[in-house]
């Protein structure tokens, strides 16, 4: 199966939490957290269209302002999902700065936040760049399963969690992934190339035998003809956990939100021999997040925000992590 989410760290497994996730044949991205954004050029800043923060410490929220000077002048929505109390500090922001020019531009950049509160329940407002960014409180609702975002082939579910106050963990994944047979394509002589999108949503979302699917040639044919073409599978699953205490009710609610996975992302701040110190921080140790990994059925572990105290040895950190997600530890 050929992945549609492609994930990378920003700033690697020592430098502040950040995962940028590129979706396959889609201009948009999808950014975890916002710490330091200097690695991502503007380009990759101008694709992201949802921003998933786990809590408002300075290393996951400093990059916020790299985000607003490039999306200025752009005629965009940017959705982002954070903590109980994540719109007044994106308000705090942006009033921040003065914004008498306005009217001087015709593109309106507009922020939406949800903000996840206890029992599954998201609060949402709304912040205009043609109104100065001033606060548009728009409704409370209910999350069911924990669904924070969704869009064009992925939903974004958030666990509640507990790091010095409320921190939240994601898991991003695909409702289904479609597979295109190449050796049948090839048979009939049909290309590949965009029009194949059309075809596996339509698969995807169950039409009939006579939906017409558009061929690059301009011709329309029936579903039906086509449906062969493709095979639907399990989709693709991202977990993404940073800053969370070692505590059963953390255990318990990470295992819930990344199970099966195909890739979880899990802070691995300290070492196992420093499981003190890691629970006096409120952080994970290196045995701590490959025993979660491993307990949740994930298929691989990518540890990271490791403590700058162990630069140069990042190797051992790895087999840590990786000698607990094996049982071996």
């Amino acid at each position: 199966m050929r992945p549609n989410l492609h994930p990378r760290l920003v700033n690697g497994r020592f430098g502040d939490p950040g995962l940028f996730v590129e979706m396959l044949h889609r201009r948009e991205a999808l950014l975890f957290d916002l710490g330091d954004l200097s690695p991502l050029s503007t380009r990759d800043l101008l694709r992201v269209g949802h921003v998933f923060v786990t809590h408002m410490h300075m290393d996951h929220f400093i990059g916020f302002d790299a985000l607003l000077r490039v999306s200025v002048g752009r005629q965009k929505t940017i959705r982002m999902v954070g903590p109980r109390g994540f719109a007044d500090r994106v308000h705090h922001k942006l009033l921040a700065y003065e914004w008498d020019l306005v009217d001087r531009y015709e593109a309106d950049l507009v922020f939406e936040t949800t903000e996840m509160l206890a029992h599954k329940r998201t609060r949402r407002a709304r912040f205009r760049f043609k109104r100065a960014f001033a606060r548009e409180d728009l409704d409370e609702a209910e999350a069911p399963d924990g669904i924070v975002a969704a869009g064009d082939g992925f939903t974004v579910h958030a666990s509640l969690l507990e790091h010095h106050g409320p921190c939240l963990g994601f898991a991003v994944a695909e409702p289904e992934h479609a597979n295109v047979w190449k050796v049948r394509l090839t048979e009939r002589g049909l290309p590949t190339g965009p029009w194949l999108q059309a075809l596996k949503r339509a698969v995807g979302q169950g039409r009939s035998g006579d939906w017409p699917i558009a061929l690059p040639d301009g011709t329309n044919v029936p579903l039906g003809r086509l449906r062969d073409l493709v095979t639907l599978s399990e989709g693709q699953k991202i977990a993404y956990v940073t800053d969370v205490g070692d505590t059963p009710a953390n255990r318990a609610a990470i295992v819930r939100l990344a199970r099966g996975a195909d890739l979880m992302f899990i802070e691995a701040s300290f070492a196992a021999s420093d499981a003190d110190r890691a629970r006096a921080r409120a952080h994970l140790t290196t045995r701590a997040a490959g025993e979660i990994a491993r307990t949740a059925g994930v298929r691989r572990v990518e540890p990271f925000h490791f403590s700058p105290r162990y630069e140069g040895e990042e190797a051992r950190l790895l087999a840590e992590v990786e000698g607990a997600f094996r049982g071996e530890a």
